[in-house]
C-alpha cells in the first residue's frame, strides 16, 4: 500500500506554500511514492557492514611532483614587455594617480 496519498501531498504543498493543481497533486502522488520505495530499498540493504561512500569507486588527488625547471631571465621576461623600467614592467596608473 501506497504511504503518499494526494491528501498529503495537499499537505505537504500548503506547508510548502505551494498551491497545487489536481493535475500536480496526482503527478507528485506517484513520483513521492517511487521516491519514498527507492529509499525503503536503499534502507534495506544499508547495514552497519556496509561502509558509507560518496562515489562507487574511491577517488584519490593525484599530484605531480613540484619540481623547479627552467626558468627565464628578467631580460628574457621584460623583452616583448611593451615598457619596462628598472627590470619591471611599467604599466599606466589605473587610479589617475602618479607612481
Amino acid at each position: 500500500m501506497s504511504e503518499i496519498t494526494p491528501d498529503l501531498v495537499r499537505h505537504l504543498g500548503v506547508l510548502a506554500r505551494i498551491q497545487l493543481s489536481d493535475e500536480e497533486v496526482e503527478r507528485l502522488t506517484g513520483q513521492l511514492d517511487v521516491i519514498v520505495d527507492n529509499i525503503a530499498k536503499v534502507s534495506e540493504v544499508a547495514t552497519p557492514e556496509v561502509a558509507a561512500t560518496s562515489h562507487p569507486i574511491p577517488l584519490e588527488n593525484i599530484f605531480r611532483p613540484d619540481v623547479v625547471g627552467d626558468q627565464l631571465t628578467p631580460a628574457e621576461v621584460l623583452q616583448n614587455a611593451p615598457d619596462a623600467a628598472d627590470g619591471r614592467f611599467r604599466v599606466t596608473a589605473i587610479l589617475g594617480e602618479e607612481q
